[in-house]
């Protein structure tokens, strides 16, 4: 593969990690955003609801997706200072220009005000190292596979350069991986009910239910080899 290549695909992630940190540097009541949502308790808010969408949404027994808020409701960190969060951050989001700068970050339809970190985790979830292909099988998941190719950096690698250049302490980076990962299953699990009541129909919907498994597993495993003694249960 030509270096430049290569080069490039490191300075497109360098960027994605640096327009994150500038992001979350904003002061919102700065930029006019001081009540554009409500940060305290965002972290509770978001199993709590998520947990409660999981119960509506139930079409079969899921102990392990169960097991998962529980052990994210036991675990739940001291937050960190409020920013404006994306909500869906990722590189599928972002536009590139013909020299590979990123000119543009798109889908801000999630954003709010909470703990900035949340935006790491997700951005943790969809971003895969070399070794991992074979399990980056829900939707959208699987466009992470860019981030495996040579010259983007490692998970680790991104996560370090955004603690670096943020200050923040990503001590509790699990927590936030294993939330995006359960409120993407929950989000599956209620287009897999949609689907068993003949609400969605399409190519690829009749694989989700799987897909559900697949990623409450991987959270799962996450979860298992923590750090943070509350989420290994």
């Amino acid at each position: 593969m030509p270096r430049s290549t290569s080069s490039k695909r490191r300075r497109i992630a360098d960027q994605l990690i640096d327009i994150l940190v500038h992001l979350h540097s904003v002061v919102p009541a700065d930029v006019g955003l001081g009540d554009f949502g409500r940060p305290e308790g965002y972290l509770e808010r978001q199993v709590r609801r998520f947990t409660e969408q999981l119960a509506r949404a139930k079409t079969r027994e899921l102990p392990e997706l169960e097991d998962l808020a529980r052990r994210l409701a036991a675990a739940l960190p001291a937050e960190t200072d409020a920013t404006i969060v994306h909500g869906d951050y990722r590189l599928d989001n972002a536009i590139l220009d013909e020299r590979g700068r990123i000119v543009a970050i798109l889908d801000w339809e999630m954003a709010t005000l909470g703990d900035p970190l949340a935006d790491i985790g997700l951005l943790m979830m969809y971003w895969a190292d070399r070794d991992e292909l074979d399990r980056l099988a829900a939707p959208g998941i699987a466009s992470a596979a860019i981030t495996a190719l040579p010259g983007f950096p490692t998970r680790d690698e991104a996560a370090a350069r955004y603690a670096e250049r943020s200050g923040r302490d990503l001590s509790n980076r699990d927590f936030y991986t294993v939330l995006a990962h359960f409120k993407l299953a929950v989000i599956l699990e209620n287009m897999h009910a949609r689907f068993l009541a003949g609400g969605t129909v399409g190519a690829g919907f009749e694989v989700i239910g799987q897909q559900v498994l697949l990623l409450t597993n991987r959270g799962l495993e996450i979860a298992d080899k923590s750090s943070v003694a509350a989420l290994r249960g």
